[in-house]
């Protein structure tokens, strides 16, 4: 099991948030970023060519059954769900086969709007309860897989 971050849009508290939990559980972290970005930790990260979803092709390429991934992109969750242990939105919530078809659904009807002209509202300012909800979303899968005390 391992911790693999699509790191371009990721918010650096979870980022934080994910590099605590791979240390307190002993397992490893990858952040796959674009060379646009520069990121900093004490884990792997794996910088790809820039380029439309270079980010995602590279997760698909390593990511291996019963890893976890953690990102907004719906598609790319789309893409890792049948080998997934879990993928969590960096909102803090779970992306899965109950929930993927509406995502899909909705980013759908976005661009359809957004390429027609028209206007769709963008993500609302992070709040601290998003980190909350995505703390324990990983904790949960964390400490029911590898048996440790969940977080609260």
């Amino acid at each position: 099991m391992r911790i693999i971050i699509d790191g371009d849009a990721c918010p650096q508290r979870v980022k934080e948030i994910c590099e605590q939990a791979a240390r307190e559980y002993g397992i490893e972290l990858i952040i796959v970023v674009d060379m646009d970005h520069y990121i900093v930790s004490d884990y792997e990260i794996i910088v790809v060519e820039q380029g439309r979803d270079s980010v995602d092709y590279k997760i698909v390429q390593i990511f291996k059954e019963g890893d976890i991934l953690v990102t907004q992109d719906y598609g790319l969750a789309s893409l890792t769900l049948g080998k997934a242990e879990a993928i969590i939105h960096t909102a803090g919530f779970f992306i899965n086969k109950n929930n993927i078809d509406n995502l899909l659904q909705s980013r759908y009807i976005g661009e359809r709007i957004r390429k027609q002209g028209g206007k769709t509202k963008g993500p609302s300012k992070r709040r601290k309860e998003q980190d909350d909800n995505f703390k324990k979303c990983l904790y949960k899968v964390l400490s029911e897989k590898l048996g440790r005390k969940k977080y609260k």
